[in-house]
């Protein structure tokens, strides 16, 4: 198991565990009372990193206030699964997305041939781009210095529904009949290098793989891009499409998900002792990530700070933390020493 901790001026993750790695809660940044000796924290303007945009892909839509006013009222996108007949699989239900569309964002040739891990993944990158005030296609994006501007999207299973579809099409027809694509729109870092590609984005693309951890993987790897000086902007955040038969029963066969079919709007209970596994979901989630110095020059939004992070295993199981919490208790202690926080001021 892997442990990540990513602090922000308001919001910083901090994590109890959810298969191999552990992933972020909240954590806020009080003024305390008595004074504080805190680690000293970064002042130089072009290594401070900013977030100034966000964009999503989800069942509750793509727009990132309406999605966040549902989820203040308590609302579940979990509901039975309808896009292949799962009558037969012990696990019947998730967070499936409905009436997707990439119009204005995708042309219609491309977005026929793509999975939906990249589709996702380039319409929520362009929406964060949008509400950065950097829109593609716009004025402000082409003051944008493109050299120094990267992308690193991540995905823990890539194109699994291009990639089954070339596996049936192998074996029931030949290798005549698997698509062209199928490389190409099965590998994890394609929808980085799409994304990358159509906005003309030429600094650090690429993308991580780390299970349920991976988009903070890729906000900490961005932001250290821009911290060590090698891009100004990076868009950065994660994409999953695996709400397909083979995706559903590979989670069932390692007996990961939750069967709780008959209320399945409150089986994801991590910290419940009934909890009896997790729910699977799809979509995408990005952020933009800038220098302080750059988001400034540009009079861009400033939604957040962010201060730190800190990376390191558990080397203990696939998917069980250790008791001990040593990993956890570590990736704290390290993430809060990048960051400038002493203990005393986080709540």
């Amino acid at each position: 198991m892997q442990s990540l901790l990513l602090p922000t001026a308001a919001v910083a993750p901090v994590a109890p565990p959810c298969g191999r790695r552990n992933l972020p809660g909240r954590l806020s940044v009080r003024a305390s009372a008595t004074v504080v000796a805190a680690p000293r924290r970064e002042t130089d303007p072009k290594k401070r990193v900013v977030i100034t945009g966000m964009g999503l892909v989800s069942v509750f839509g793509n727009d990132v206030d309406a999605y966040y006013d549902r989820l203040l009222v308590g609302e579940s996108g979990i509901g039975p699964i309808d896009r292949f007949d799962a009558s037969k699989f012990p696990t019947r239900f998730a967070g499936q997305i409905r009436g997707f569309s990439s119009e204005g964002y995708i042309d219609g040739k491309n977005d026929r041939r793509l999975d939906d891990c990249l589709r996702y993944c380039i319409v929520s990158g362009k929406k964060a781009l949008e509400a950065s005030g950097i829109a593609h296609g716009s004025k402000p994006m082409e003051k944008i210095d493109k050299t120094r501007a990267g992308v690193l999207v991540g995905t823990g299973m890539g194109g699994l529904t291009v990639f089954s579809d070339g596996v049936q099409n192998l074996i029931e027809k030949g290798y005549r009949k698997i698509t062209p694509f199928f490389i190409p729109y099965a590998i994890t870092n394609m929808g980085s290098a799409l994304l990358g590609m159509d906005i003309g984005f030429m600094g650090p693309n690429y993308s991580i793989s780390t299970a349920c951890a991976t988009s903070n993987y890729c906000f900490y790897a961005a932001a250290n891009h821009i911290r060590r000086g090698e891009a100004d902007i990076m868009i950065a955040g994660g994409t999953e499409a695996a709400i397909i038969p083979i995706g559903v029963g590979g989670f069932v066969a390692c007996r990961a998900l939750s069967q709780r079919n008959d209320d399945p709007k409150t089986a994801s209970r991590p910290w419940d002792k009934d909890r009896d596994g997790f729910v699977m979901g799809e979509g995408a989630g990005v952020l933009v990530m800038e220098s302080l110095e750059h988001a400034m020059k540009r009079d861009a939004p400033i939604i957040a700070e962010y201060l730190g992070g800190a990376v390191n295993c558990d080397a203990y199981h696939m998917t069980d933390p250790r008791s001990d919490g040593l990993g956890v208790s570590s990736c704290i202690k390290q993430s809060l020493k990048d960051a400038g926080v002493a203990p005393e001021e986080v709540f």
